[in-house]
């Protein structure tokens, strides 16, 4: 069996003929095709606004910005997740606190967050930034309530989890960014997400101040907007407003996107075919998986499994030609964040979680047969 890696990206003719047209075309950056993409994301995802950035990391930091995180603001996010959710802040000058997770959804434990928002004096914390770890939604109509209740911004970490959703307790579907709960969402395509555009992020929100505020950060805090002008010498002139970023996405990437997007909720459904597939294959086994709660629809970014002897494990799937992956190390127990005082035995559940988590192969592309032969390596290795 060829190598099975834990994800990968899925190019088709009408990607490459998409990039080819952009290379003959006026325009590789700062084009038509930025504004395509965002229009594009922006009624898929459900929302008023979408900005398109140069990756996920980028896409958190100007959230942040626009948020106004500065020196001495404390932000809340969970520990299971990749750094850049909780660097963001730092970048800001912000100090960043965990909670720990649910042990069945691996996602933040919104009774942990109310019980440390309730031990601390009101105005402690300014914002929450939850993670649709997997691609499971968290709940952001019972975090809404919450972050109302402590006066709290919310940016939905969503790299995981586009076409993501769950019912609300009116029955209605919201969907993971679409901006009905969060102040901000924000989203990734690097290769091994539903939509790949090499490097990339978007930023999605239904609030026109800060989707003008993010136009304005993601250019070096430039604009030529007419309205915006102190003066105007003519039609090169241009003003320097706020102290941005060059975080711009190029329209080789964008035209990546928007043909990319053209198969997202094929390439979700098959997602969700081989998670069942899983699911069907290991519930009779020792294997834990994650708890999908009704009403609730995982994304399937990752399909993650917890054993005791997760080592052994994922050593005998690589020697089988089977790629796992670990998703993630807990934040606080990197060194940089140790240097903070975070230890051992802070948040305890994230950490066991660590301990015995492995993701499986899943993307568009994975075949019946590979997949067959990775559930058939597991199942050997476990019995």
């Amino acid at each position: 069996m060829k190598p099975i890696p834990y994800g990968k990206q899925s190019i088709n003719q009408d990607d490459i003929d998409g990039v080819i047209e952009v290379l003959h075309s006026d325009y590789l950056t700062q084009g038509p095709k930025i504004a395509e993409f965002e229009q594009k994301f922006a009624e898929y995802i459900g929302c008023k606004y979408a900005v398109a950035v140069s990756n996920g990391t980028a896409a958190l930091h100007l959230s942040a910005l626009a948020l106004d995180v500065k020196s001495g603001d404390k932000v809340i996010t969970t520990p299971i997740t990749f750094v850049a959710s909780a660097n963001c802040v730092l970048y800001c000058g912000g100090e960043i606190d965990f909670v720990d997770i649910d042990q069945n959804t691996f996602l933040m434990d919104l009774d942990k967050l109310e019980e440390k928002l309730a031990s601390n004096p009101q105005g402690t914390y300014k914002g929450i930034i939850p993670v649709d770890f997997t691609g499971l939604p968290i709940d952001t109509e019972r975090l809404k309530k919450i972050a109302n209740k402590y006066k709290l911004w919310i940016i939905e970490d969503a790299c995981h989890a586009p076409g993501g959703y769950f019912k609300n307790s009116n029955n209605k579907t919201i969907y993971c960014g679409d901006g009905q709960y969060s102040d901000l969402s924000i989203f990734s395509f690097h290769p091994v997400k539903h939509i790949a555009t090499g490097e990339g992020g978007m930023i999605t929100t239904n609030n026109e101040e800060l989707y003008k505020q993010l136009l304005l950060l993601r250019t070096h805090g430039i604009t030529k907007s007419p309205e915006m002008l102190q003066e105007n010498h003519g039609g090169w002139y241009y003003e320097m407003h706020e102290l941005g970023f060059n975080y711009r996405l190029s329209d080789l990437s964008a035209s990546l996107g928007i043909t990319q997007l053209k198969r997202a909720k094929e390439g979700l459904q098959r997602r969700k075919e081989i998670a069942n597939n899983y699911f069907n294959a290991f519930k009779d086994s020792p294997i834990k998986m994650q708890k999908v709660n009704n009403n609730f629809s995982n994304a399937f970014h990752l399909f993650v499994i917890q054993v005791k002897n997760r080592l052994e494990l994922y050593n005998y799937l690589k020697s089988h030609n089977i790629f796992s992956q670990i998703h993630y190390i807990p934040v606080h127990l990197q060194p940089y964040y140790k240097n903070f005082g975070w230890k051992n035995g802070d948040f305890p559940i994230a950490e066991n979680y660590y301990n015995e988590c492995l993701s499986l192969p899943i993307y568009a592309s994975l075949s019946t047969k590979e997949q067959d032969y990775v559930i058939n390596t597991v199942l050997e290795f476990v019995k």
